[in-house]
């Protein structure tokens, strides 16, 4: 198993919801969600720097029947981004179902929707980066597709 803290990113429109493990890659923990835009590869990659991040991984949106659509290609054209402003390594992770578990999460904790829209994208990076954590830690291998940088 692989130590050192690793970021993951649930990646919207509005939002890039942020989360972190512990430096042992144990447990996932949420930090922010930060808006949207030009320079949020930019705050992802400083993010990565500030706590010295093994790897980032990234959800990729695919659609329940397995197909990549408009999420998926956003997604993609973010990272690239990403890509273009950090040396960390990043992975791309299949993310469906995470927001419905982090919505249903945060149901159970009490809060409504409405009330959970700030913390929604967050919650979901948690969901994401455990389910990384926990299917490296069983399996001993890296998850999801790292991304290639062109030379």
């Amino acid at each position: 198993m692989r130590t050192g803290i690793r970021l993951a990113c649930d990646v919207g429109k509005a939002r890039i919801g942020i989360a972190r493990s512990d430096p042992m890659g144990v447990l996932a923990v949420p930090l922010e969600a930060i808006k949207a835009g030009d320079d949020s590869p930019l705050r992802v990659r400083d993010v990565a720097e500030e706590y010295d991040a093994l790897e980032i991984v990234v959800g990729l949106p695919i659609t329940m029947s397995g197909e990549r659509g408009p999420a998926a290609e956003y997604t993609l054209a973010w990272v690239e981004l990403l890509a273009d402003v950090t040396d960390i390594p990043i992975r791309l992770h299949d993310e469906r179902l995470t927001t419905v578990q982090a919505q249903r999460g945060l149901h159970e904790a009490g809060r409504t929707i409405k009330s959970s829209r700030s913390v929604i994208d967050s919650a979901s990076a948690v969901v994401l980066l455990q389910t990384c954590l926990d299917s490296e830690r069983s399996s001993g291998h890296p998850v999801g597709i790292e991304v290639r940088r062109d030379s």
